[in-house]
């Protein structure tokens, strides 16, 4: 959110600045709270208070809105698979509208931004791969005056190493919670490039077993028709997310300070990047689906040859022998000393020319 930004203070940058101590509050506002280690609870990743820029103290959800309303603070506190009742203090705290925790409670949104009063709630999708499928998972923010909170539902990797990244560069995360939510949906559209390598050296080795004629070419089928479900359920995922971006770069919209609109304008670009990955590995899976078909179709037709072929050269000593066979009285040729030699060679040597025939033009 735009806001004035404090005096920077006096602070060696290799050293954790100590707690702010403890004041008098000025007449008729709240007073200042203790900072301190909170007890650990399910639910909570991180509570962390940060002061212009830096790593202030750990700090327990009650505290969380006192500290949020200082100047110069910032709370940013980290939620996995949050109940209902820690979200309800959470809300509590900042005063969070009641349909957007009922919907971070439910999760399975689509991605989105939504804007109530003063507070952003924004829904992003998580991807990952897990046991050879695209997991999603969900990652709720509510973005206000002083404050962060991210919520994650599902499969998604920890935002640990977001948090590491934004406190090794105080200078960006002295500007506050639009830095935060941007390097937070940032860290996810990055995420997604893991997911489309994985993929794609997968398809890549399909496409060798297909085309090469292995025997476990037929399964190789069945899996490129998973892969491209997934695929199309990520871009579903990370499509939207594209006008989210969107809209946080215009602050007649949301109250984004207009400094940090630039970098929203480059995850929408890596949104598109993801989205141009996700219809080329499609168009690939769809092109390796059809090679496998046709080289199954191939193969039946082949199969069939051989047994038409087979079935004519097997025809000839058939349709002698019904011939023979027939209880009929004068036949001539049964008296002859050499008939038999005769109708044997006629046989071998009609089976044979077949054969020869069949070979020449590659049914057999």
């Amino acid at each position: 959110m735009t806001r004035a930004e404090p005096a920077a203070e006096s602070t060696p940058a290799s050293a954790t600045p100590a707690p702010h101590p403890p004041r008098e509050a000025a007449a008729g506002a709240a007073p200042w709270p203790t900072p301190g280690a909170p007890p650990h609870e399910p639910g909570v990743i991180n509570a962390v208070v940060y002061r212009n820029g830096r790593r202030l103290a750990d700090i327990p959800i009650e505290d969380a809105g006192a500290w949020a309303e200082r100047d110069g603070h910032v709370v940013w506190i980290g939620l996995y698979e949050a109940s209902s009742e820690l979200l309800a203090r959470v809300q509590r705290q900042f005063r969070l509208h009641p349909l957007a925790i009922e919907d971070a409670v439910k999760a399975h949104q689509q991605p989105k931004l939504e804007q109530y009063g003063d507070t952003l709630f924004v829904v992003a999708r998580t991807a990952q791969m897990v046991d050879g499928r695209i997991a999603f998972g969900e990652t709720h923010l509510f973005v206000g005056r002083g404050y962060v909170v991210s919520v994650r539902h599902g499969p998604s990797s920890s935002y640990a190493e977001v948090r590491q990244r934004c406190e090794a560069s105080p200078d960006m995360l002295i500007q506050g919670e639009d830095y935060i939510l941007y390097a937070v949906l940032d860290f996810i559209v990055d995420n997604y490039a893991p997911v489309l390598e994985a993929i794609t050296d997968e398809v890549e080795q399909i496409e060798d077993r297909v085309l090469e004629n292995r025997p476990d070419g037929g399964d190789a089928v069945g899996r490129l028709y998973e892969l491209r479900r997934d695929l199309l359920r990520l871009r579903n995922a990370a499509g939207p997310l594209v006008d989210v971006c969107q809209r946080l770069e215009h602050s007649k919209l949301t109250a984004v300070d207009p400094d940090l609109q630039p970098l929203f304008r480059d995850v929408t670009d890596h949104i598109r990047r993801v989205q141009a990955e996700i219809d080329t590995l499609r168009e690939v899976l769809a092109f390796a689906f059809e090679a496998g078909l046709m080289i199954g179709q191939m193969q039946q037709t082949v199969i069939t040859r051989r047994l038409a072929a087979w079935a004519a050269i097997l025809a000839v000593p058939t349709a002698v022998a019904g011939i023979y066979g027939m209880n009929f009285q004068h036949m001539p040729e049964l008296q002859w000393e050499y008939g038999y030699y005769v109708v044997l060679a006629g046989i071998l040597t009609v089976c044979g020319s077949l054969f020869a025939w069949f070979r020449r033009v590659g049914w057999l």
